[in-house]
């Protein structure tokens, strides 16, 4: 079973919401993804690609996605407090959501990991405090 795991450095992001706005000079509706969403996209897809050795989930293979999204725990904790979320005590109940986080690592591996995102038939995402902010990234054929 290939396996491909990997750690994208960096505070975890959400995926934006694309804006949709009407351009007068083209006479028509456009939409955009922010850039700051577009760089993250792209740092994930280069880290997967270093990792992976050319491995690539071709169409019509399940693939099972997880993700560990580590955050610093806040400055004005107190010592006690920040031992509690580094030992998994406390989790991090902030933004972004877990499931934005999620759609931006999914959406991003498309064509690089698997064709498509819609393989991924399986999904486990969990944040953490660490000392280290990150993500931990594990894409596998699916095994049941």
């Amino acid at each position: 079973m290939q396996t491909v795991t990997f750690c994208v450095p960096g505070k975890p992001q959400g995926k934006a919401r694309a804006r949709t706005f009407y351009n007068v000079h083209l006479k028509r509706s456009m939409t955009i993804t922010p850039e700051n969403t577009v760089l993250y996209e792209n740092l994930i897809k280069s880290m997967y690609m270093q990792a992976s050795n050319g491995i690539y989930f071709e169409a019509g293979t399940p693939v099972t996605l997880r993700i560990i999204a580590r955050f610093l725990p806040p400055n004005s904790a107190s010592k006690k407090m920040k031992q509690q979320m580094l030992e998994g005590k406390s989790l991090p109940l902030k933004k972004p959501d877990m499931d934005n986080i999620a759609k931006v690592v999914a959406d991003s591996l498309n064509s690089v990991a698997y064709h498509d995102d819609s393989q991924i038939a399986f999904m486990i995402a969990k944040k953490v405090y660490s000392a280290v902010e990150g993500l931990d990234i594990t894409v596998e054929e699916y095994a049941g």
